[in-house]
């Protein structure tokens, strides 16, 4: 097997060489394979930047199925991608919902409530209330994040949902 004369194609001659002699074809097989719906330019222009980025690795005599190989999974995935954008523009998108409008409303006096009524916790009763309910700590891992007893952790969170009751009606 004759040995090549350059060990890779780093070089810029050689690179350019290689682009203008294998363009051409490469646009040729995308076009004729895929059509011009994946625009065959941009593909070649990706295969020969991939080529560039591993331009050590790859031979002379290798770069033209490199090039083929690559530039043929970059259109296939652009189609794959193309195909989940088509499907997700023709799904229908939920401009309604089943709420009533007095039902929206309610919730969002409920959660100004349920706002209102958390800043008005102690910073301490807030941080213990908020670890055990919104971020499902245990007991046992507050107190030793917050370097304070169990029970200490208990008393936080009982506090907590009593003044919370006492503030919002329906809990």
């Amino acid at each position: 097997m004759p040995k090549s004369l350059f060990k890779d194609i780093c070089e810029e001659r050689l690179f350019s060489e290689l682009f203008t002699k294998h363009s051409k074809n490469l646009h040729d097989f995308i076009y004729f394979k895929y059509g011009s719906q994946v625009n065959p330019k941009d593909q070649v222009q990706e295969a020969f930047m991939k080529l560039w980025d591993n331009c050590g690795n790859v031979t002379v005599d290798k770069a033209k199925s490199f090039l083929f190989t690559v530039a043929n999974n970059l259109t296939l995935n652009q189609i794959k991608h193309d195909k989940v954008k088509l499907k997700y523009k023709l799904s229908e998108k939920k401009d309604r919902t089943n709420e009533s409008p007095e039902f929206i409303l309610e919730e969002k006096e409920y959660l100004l409530k349920y706002q209102n009524a958390l800043s008005n916790l102690t910073e301490a009763q807030r941080v213990a209330f908020l670890m055990n309910r919104v971020e499902g700590k245990k007991h046992k891992e507050i107190a030793e994040l917050l370097g304070i007893s169990r029970k200490a952790v208990e008393k936080r969170i009982y506090t907590a949902l009593e003044k919370l009751r006492t503030e919002i009606e329906g809990i």
